[in-house]
């Protein structure tokens, strides 16, 4: 069964007769662990009819660029195999999503579709529940516990959300069974495009092609239960000792992966609680309530890619230190191009453009000299959200738009007053050099990217 508290019907419409059940697979790109395919699966044994998975591939989702596209589209084409081995259709269209979910649902008994955080994914789903003749049900499958059920308004911190989680972690920390179709949906004609040719389809998309794919990490549902495997074998026992230093290699690189669903943060949490590491503690605190802390500021926060969304004590203190003198400023040119002073800032945004990711210490260090080197902290803002968004795999993802907010002081504490920062928290490179091998740091990052 899947839990109640996951499924939310969207239009109040009931099923009607149909030729077939229809998955409007958007957030949750993969055929394993995914509660809003098995929850569809069953409506189609149900009402004995076959299921069909849809994807709408629009050119226009804000921010992404052929980096993310390329990740996307070939992990797409893993799933679409996948699927098929399970007697089930994927289906693939260009076009703008809640247009196209309507013309594939136009034979539908029932549309299902999983849950998305952003303001785009939600505007796309309540526009389409309005377009939609049969019923659409929303099943939540990218969260531990679901949103509302651990939190029903924003969380000031992780503090105040944990507990909460915690409460519910044993009622939803269970295995997702995957179903058995009744009926085959393969031999369904429908319009589509070839989920089996990615490089087709992104040079017929309109994009922004100014970052290129990576070639470190390969996509998909295999790739990332492999990524998975790795973490648990060899990374994970010197987590909890060793995540935070930059020139060593104990993260479990999943956040891609997480971020366009390719893997189930469920099936991550549950494996990695198997393992009785002491490092599965620190791990599922990353993985669940710093993670679904990120899910609940984009659900209840309407402004959470903007620096209005800051505490007021935040905003408040940065302003009032806007004025003050920086010993460095740098245009976003200079950023861009990883031209300052500081090597160990420069080999993160380096990182950043080569491989789409970086590691999450410096990511946080990486923030703050934004907001230390730009003089006025509304714009800092705003080129960070810019650089997350550009580069990062992960980005455009309500992690990205938590860990740019906690830069400037979301879901932490006001500290010691100091020029620039105010009462938001301050890092600097002395810190770094105490604690880790940045010299290491810098020659991983000119060995990986030629830099």
């Amino acid at each position: 069964m899947i839990q109640s508290e996951r499924i939310r019907p969207l239009n109040g419409k009931p099923a009607r007769d149909g030729k077939f059940v229809l998955y409007w697979m958007q957030q949750a790109q993969r055929s394993e662990w995914n509660h809003a395919l098995e929850y569809a699966a069953d409506r189609a044994n149900e009402r004995d009819l076959p299921l069909v998975v849809f994807f709408c591939l629009t050119d226009d989702f804000p921010d992404a660029n052929l980096r993310h596209y390329a990740f996307m589209l070939e992990g797409l084409s893993v799933t679409a195999e996948r699927l098929k081995k399970r007697g089930i259709r994927f289906v693939l269209r260009k076009g703008r999503p809640v247009t196209a979910v309507a013309e594939a649902a136009e034979q539908a008994a029932l549309v299902v579709t999983d849950r998305g955080y952003l303001r785009v994914q939600r505007d796309w789903r309540e526009k389409a529940a309005g377009r939609l003749n049969c019923g659409l049900i929303e099943v939540e499958t990218d969260v531990v516990v679901p949103v509302e059920t651990a939190m029903d308004h924003e969380a000031y911190s992780a503090a105040v959300l944990r507990p909460k989680i915690h409460a519910r972690l044993g009622a939803f920390l269970r295995p997702v069974r995957k179903r058995r179709l009744k009926k085959n949906s393969i031999g369904i004609q429908m319009r589509f495009e070839d989920p089996s040719r990615p490089d087709a389809l992104l040079k017929a998309v309109r994009i922004d092609r100014s970052a290129q794919p990576v070639s470190w990490l390969t996509p998909g549902e295999q790739a990332a239960e492999k990524t998975l495997k790795i973490f648990l074998s060899r990374k994970l026992e010197g987590f909890g000792t060793s995540r935070n230093d930059p020139s060593l290699d104990f993260t479990s690189d999943l956040s891609p992966y997480l971020h366009f669903g390719q893997i189930s943060p469920l099936a991550v949490a549950m494996a990695v609680r198997e393992t009785g590491s002491p490092s599965a503690e620190p791990f599922l605190e990353e993985l669940i309530v710093r993670r679904e802390l990120s899910m609940n500021f984009v659900r209840f926060n309407s402004r959470y890619d903007a620096f209005e969304n800051l505490p007021s004590w935040a905003r408040e203190t940065l302003r009032l230190h806007a004025g003050d003198r920086r010993p460095f400023r740098y245009t976003r040119e200079a950023l861009e191009s990883a031209e300052t002073h500081d090597p160990y800032w420069n080999a993160a945004q380096t990182e950043m453009m080569c491989r789409g990711k970086m590691h999450g210490y410096m990511r946080m260090y990486w923030g703050k000299k934004i907001l230390e080197w730009t003089p006025d902290p509304e714009e800092a803002y705003r080129l960070l959200i810019r650089f997350n968004n550009r580069y990062f795999l992960d980005g455009r993802d309500p992690n990205g738009y938590a860990g740019a907010a906690w830069i400037f002081g979301k879901h932490d504490r006001p500290w010691g007053e100091r020029p620039v920062f105010g009462k938001v928290r301050y890092m600097n490179d002395k810190g770094l050099e105490r604690k880790f091998d940045m010299r290491g740091y810098v020659r991983k990052v000119k060995e990986r990217c030629g830099a």
